[in-house]
């Protein structure tokens, strides 16, 4: 029987029936890594407990390692995932564990695969952080386009430095990826009166109402003096931004990425940005998290942020509660309104 027809018959039997053992009606540990979770509010957490779970929340402050995830997932129900790794070890090693509920969207930190093999069920949290996401692009394009990051510090320390920089109005923007995200980002580029180029395998209709010229990417980087990433991490996608994408950027242009790291060759673009090739570098996203130190790092054209892309009240809330209505959903023996398929690609 093919893996997907596994996956799938464990969804209908836990949907239909409430899972092995009259999983409805017992108590279930939920394991929340997210470090976030409940941040804003006690809300999710509390609908939890009204549904007859324990909660146990992320003590360390920082993404779980995976000892430190087995030892406290080794008796869960459920799991509400922050930015987290969940290899295949972890999740076979969790005979109890039934549901992986992202609290945000990109679900490439977990081992699919081996979800799908122990019948553990996927989802995420689509569309809950988009605004806030498109809010923080546009505000590290500003403070990069304007060098405000130097101004800000030059100022305190004293000093009356006014760097020159470059203006939004009526620029051209690449957008990477015209999902959620990036409709909300070419919303924004819309009242900068900008030129909007798309570049995804699928052309959505919302985009043409917001005037987005979908393109290939080789013209879409010739052609920006912006560019912002937002793809998800796929197999097509990774280092989808390398050596020979970097060279045909504009000169001085600048790149924003709040999507993931892997998105791009950061060896190849230190050397772009270190050369003068690239007018600058916004990123968001790392790949392990705290990052370690890179070279890139000390670069005066670099400005770096905490993976915060998604952290705002509003979002918070909605991604914890999104995130319990999955857990609720399968405890309860219903499918989850958010479920994920093994083969499913997640933008």
């Amino acid at each position: 029987m093919e893996p997907y027809l596994d996956y799938h018959w464990v969804v209908v039997f836990f949907c239909t029936y409430g899972g092995l053992g009259g999983i409805v009606m017992q108590k279930w540990k939920v394991v929340t890594t997210a470090v976030t979770f409940g941040k804003v509010s006690s809300e999710p957490a509390d609908r939890l407990k009204a549904a007859g779970c324990e909660v146990v929340a992320n003590s360390l402050g920082r993404p779980l390692t995976e000892i430190e995830m087995l030892a406290a997932l080794q008796d869960g129900d459920a799991l509400i995932l922050g930015n987290d790794k969940v290899p295949g070890s972890v999740i076979r090693a969790c005979p109890k564990l039934k549901i992986i509920a992202k609290h945000g969207v990109g679900i490439d930190s977990i081992d699919r695969s081996a979800a799908a093999e122990c019948g553990v069920i996927v989802t995420n949290a689509p569309g809950a952080n988009s605004q806030e996401v498109a809010d923080l692009t546009f505000g590290l394009l500003h403070m990069l386009a304007r060098s405000l990051y130097i101004a800000n510090e030059a100022t305190k320390r004293g000093e009356w430095l006014k760097p020159m920089g470059v203006g939004l109005w009526e620029k051209t923007i690449g957008i990477v990826g015209v999902g959620k995200i990036g409709l909300a980002t070419a919303r924004r580029a819309t009242g900068y009166k900008m030129n909007i180029l798309g570049f995804d395998s699928v052309q959505r209709p919302e985009a043409y109402e917001l005037g987005v010229s979908y393109t290939g990417l080789a013209e879409l980087l010739e052609q920006s003096d912006f560019v912002s990433l937002h793809l998800p991490l796929t197999g097509s996608t990774r280092n989808i931004i390398n050596a020979s994408m970097l060279k045909l950027f504009r000169p001085g242009a600048l790149l924003i990425n709040t999507a993931r790291s892997q998105l791009l060759d950061n060896a190849v673009l230190y050397q772009a940005l270190a050369d003068g090739l690239i007018g600058g570098y916004a990123v968001d996203v790392y790949d392990s998290e705290p990052p370690r130190h890179q070279p890139m790092f000390d670069l005066p054209n670099v400005l770096l942020t905490p993976h915060l892309g998604g952290t705002c009240k509003e979002s918070n809330l909605r991604m914890g509660n999104i995130a319990v209505d999955n857990v609720i959903a399968v405890k309860e023996g219903r499918t989850p309104p958010n479920l994920i398929l093994p083969d499913e690609e997640v933008k």
